[in-house]
């Protein structure tokens, strides 16, 4: 799994659909050895599953691996796919609710652009000072005369 690959297939999203995510986790690249351990240097495919199985369920890497002992990779991969799928349902769940209130939204983003606003013309206004700068600004609501 990668998110730099540009291949849709090579990472799951936090909005990506069940489905979705058991077909890129089934098809994520493995070896040909069956059996499932954590060895990243020599089984660097069934390594990182783990490591995302590890991630999304918070047990220890040895934890996973005797859970798991009686599996081959194919059968784990289910079993991490349906981990991350329980995983990424709650997130998916808020966003999909947020995403429905789009004023909610849009208000959001107005508080933080005007708290942004507020934190950078403080932070102009100490630089101008440290320089010992007088002039004048454009601002949105009107030109204001800055004595500092």
């Amino acid at each position: 799994m990668s998110k730099s690959d540009p291949d849709p297939k090579s990472r799951i999203c936090l909005t990506d659909k069940a489905d979705d995510i058991v077909r890129n986790i089934k098809k994520s690249v493995t070896d040909f050895t069956s059996e499932v351990y954590y060895n990243p240097t020599e089984r660097p495919g069934v390594s990182n599953l783990i490591s995302i199985h590890s991630f999304v369920t918070n047990k220890s890497v040895d934890e996973i691996c005797k859970e798991v002992e009686s599996l081959n990779t194919g059968q784990y991969k289910l079993v991490v796919a349906e981990a991350i799928v329980s995983y990424l349902k709650p997130i998916q769940d808020k966003v999909s609710y947020y995403l429905k209130d789009e004023q909610y939204l849009l208000d959001v983003l107005k508080q933080g652009s005007d708290r942004a606003s507020e934190i950078s013309q403080r932070t102009m206004n100490e630089v101008r000072h440290k320089l010992g700068l007088r002039f004048k600004v454009k601002t949105r609501q009107k030109i204001k005369n800055i004595n500092v």
